[in-house]
């Protein structure tokens, strides 16, 4: 993880109502409903905390799911058996506190996103993302995202040539 940071499940030692991204949705969304959804067991979030104790400077959802053999890329699916679904993880949101960017933490945290799936005990073939806007779309095809189905910025990152750290 870059520098001081560290990465955990959000527990409710974390300060919500102060985090400001500058996207409304995303903010409203970790202020007023993480929580719902960790405790209904749809998605679990993590966050970066400068050092133990510290205030939250980004975080990121993560659930499994799954998505039609059909929608992935030609050169993707002929390496995969012929399920009509295939086993990904998917990256709901992240965000990075205002004045946290350009520190590279975005990045950071989807690293930690991409090691917590090579990890997980439920197989997945991939992380996958539907980008909110042409700036995002940018940010993961940077991070080696490509795009899969019909849906404009729905995004894939398959995971079988990276090897999980720690």
């Amino acid at each position: 993880m870059a520098g001081q940071f560290l990465v955990e499940p959000l527990g409710s030692q974390h300060d919500r109502e102060s985090f400001a991204c500058g996207v409304e949705a995303l903010d409203r969304y970790f202020r007023k409903q993480v929580t719902q959804d960790i405790r209904r067991r749809v998605t679990a979030c993590y966050v970066a905390v400068e050092a133990p104790g510290g205030e939250v400077a980004g975080y990121y959802t993560l659930a499994a799911s799954g998505i039609p053999l059909s929608d992935m890329p030609a050169e993707l699916a002929k390496r995969l058996p012929r399920y009509p679904l295939v086993p990904v993880a998917r990256l709901g949101r992240l965000a990075v506190e205002q004045a946290y960017r350009g520190r590279k933490l975005g990045g950071a945290l989807l690293w930690d996103a991409v090691q917590r799936s090579l990890r997980s005990e439920i197989a997945v073939f991939a992380l996958v993302v539907d980008a909110k806007d042409d700036e995002a779309e940018a940010f993961y095809r940077h991070h080696g995202f490509v795009s899969f189905g019909s849906r404009p910025r729905q995004l894939v990152l398959p995971l079988t040539n990276l090897v999980a750290k720690g």
